[in-house]
């Protein structure tokens, strides 16, 4: 048999980076033997036997030569099915039963079923983006079209089977167009959980719409029962629309998981208390998102905050600063985003009624500071408003005729404008102001600069406190719609953190 060499471009997965691989397929003469090379994880691997049969099931010939397919580059770790389309076409062409020239601009994505049927592989918008980038035309699962619905345009093509592929590089039959795009026309389906049903908790509701405005993180603090968790719910609904850019991000990191979110809907991650700290920041031998970046562009709501295990509440500190995780590994390093928002809730105390006016608490002094030891100072400093709930006022019950309380729709007209404030002003939200957007965009008068330096010295606070502190009074500023901070503002976003102690832990 003569030596033949065919080549088809489809694309690995390294964090939302979508490298290019080249698989590269020679059929050669020979006793039968089937290889794969090219830093090849176990999935790949078994693809010899997919691939064989697919094809067979397809009314091909598989070769009966020597057949070695490489993937390259050859440094790069390659994992996942869906290297089977790209591997089987070129398996095709070298052997002389697909038009090679047919091949060229074009990327393969998916995974083979043993009948040639053509199956969805996660990953795939981070790879159709590159591909769009990169301008070729792209050939994948139909059971994929979701997500190539969100990018649009004509360039790429959905098949059922292998055979379908076949028919389309072989005699030029149309394979599929996805759906209209969704990423122009979808809007995000309006907040089921409406501010109006709190009743109540004026502060906390005033500290939410805060948080909301400048996307600062949020900590409740209070006994059971209080409303912390329905308050938190209620967060994705005050803020703004996703961009497109921001939607497309979002969705990518919900595909490389291999779930789905609704488009341009933030996304709102509750994981139990007793997650580890690979599904909280990612993790595993080939590293998968955590939920810091299933959040991404979205809400991350940790409830009973002090019964996450101390590692898991530590490895949060990085992401919340710089919105981003990097996973290292021996043989890759990955990065992914993590650009969320924190909301969490605790109680006072193991019982939960210490500081509370209609129960006693059961915790000696130890006990409770021992609990509230459980979330770190460092991790306490990153955090821009803490908030104390209370009972009082919830056990009388609502009349039929008394107000309801102020709607998400009100709230968040008043957080819209203030967002685009900021965002006119200084491109991002004051809660992701560095410091030459600090020094800019929260300058103090005099005898409020006055004012914070005498609290940071009572108080104790960090120079990232004090940071955190301009920024929520900005955002203050920005709600009320002035250009100077005044020292009323200064002093009221010193109130939203007058729950932290000295050093580690909360006051009570």
């Amino acid at each position: 048999m003569a030596m033949r060499l065919a080549t088809t471009l489809t694309r690995a997965q390294l964090g939302l980076k979508a490298p290019e691989v080249m698989v590269e397929a020679h059929v050669g003469g020979g006793l039968p033997q089937f290889t794969i090379i090219g830093l090849i994880e176990t999935a790949v691997r078994e693809s010899r036997d997919r691939v064989r049969a697919a094809i067979s099931q397809s009314g091909l010939d598989f070769p009966d030569g020597r057949i070695t397919v490489n993937l390259a580059p050859a440094d790069l770790p390659k994992g996942g099915s869906g290297f089977d389309l790209a591997i089987a076409v070129a398996i095709l062409a070298a052997s002389g039963q697909l038009r090679r020239e047919r091949l060229a601009g074009i990327e393969f994505y998916g995974e083979l079923a043993l009948s040639g049927a053509l199956r969805r592989v996660p990953g795939l918008l981070a790879a159709l983006m590159a591909a769009r980038h990169r301008q070729r035309f792209a050939i994948m699962p139909v059971a994929g079209e979701s997500e190539a619905a969100l990018l649009g345009g004509t360039a790429i093509g959905l098949a059922d089977q292998l055979a379908d592929v076949v028919r389309h590089l072989n005699d030029g039959a149309e394979l599929r167009a996805p759906a209209a795009a969704l990423a122009g026309a979808a809007a995000p389906a309006p907040a089921s959980e409406d501010l109006a049903e709190v009743r109540g908790q004026a502060q906390a509701r005033h500290a939410l719409e805060v948080a909301a405005a400048g996307g600062h993180h949020l900590l409740f603090t209070g006994p059971p029962g209080t409303g912390k968790t329905m308050l938190a719910r209620r967060l994705p609904g005050l803020l703004p629309d996703m961009s497109e850019t921001e939607a497309l991000e979002s969705a990518a990191v919900h595909s490389l998981a291999g779930g789905t979110l609704l488009f341009r809907q933030r996304p709102f991650r509750s994981p139990h208390h007793t997650a580890s700290t690979a599904a909280m920041v990612g993790g595993g031998g080939n590293p998968r998102p955590g939920e810091i970046s299933l959040a991404h562009h979205g809400v991350l709501f940790l409830d009973e905050l002090p019964e996450f295990s101390r590692p898991v509440l530590e490895a949060l500190r990085e992401p919340l600063e710089t919105g981003q995780v990097t996973i290292a590994r021996a043989l890759r390093t990955v990065e992914y985003p993590a650009a969320f928002q924190l909301v969490a809730a605790m109680n006072p105390c193991p019982c939960g009624f210490a500081g509370d006016q209609t129960e006693a608490c059961r915790c000696t002094p130890e006990q409770v500071r021992r609990y509230q030891m459980k979330v770190s100072g460092p991790l306490l400093d990153r955090v821009d408003l803490v908030v104390s709930v209370s009972r009082v006022g919830l056990g009388v019950p609502q009349s039929a005729g008394a107000p309801a309380g102020e709607s998400s729709a009100a709230v968040r007209s008043r957080v819209l404008a203030a967002v685009e404030r900021q965002v006119s002003r200084a491109g991002v939200l004051n809660a992701r102001l560095d410091a030459a957007g600090l020094r800019e965009h929260c300058h103090l008068q005099a005898d409020v600069q006055a004012l914070l330096e005498m609290a940071g010295n009572r108080f104790a606070l960090s120079a990232r406190a004090l940071d955190s502190v301009r920024r929520v009074a900005r955002t203050l500023a920005d709600l009320a719609g002035d250009e100077l901070i005044s020292g009323a503002q200064l002093a009221e976003a010193l109130s939203l953190r007058a729950d932290r102690g000295k050093g580690d832990g909360l006051v009570c």
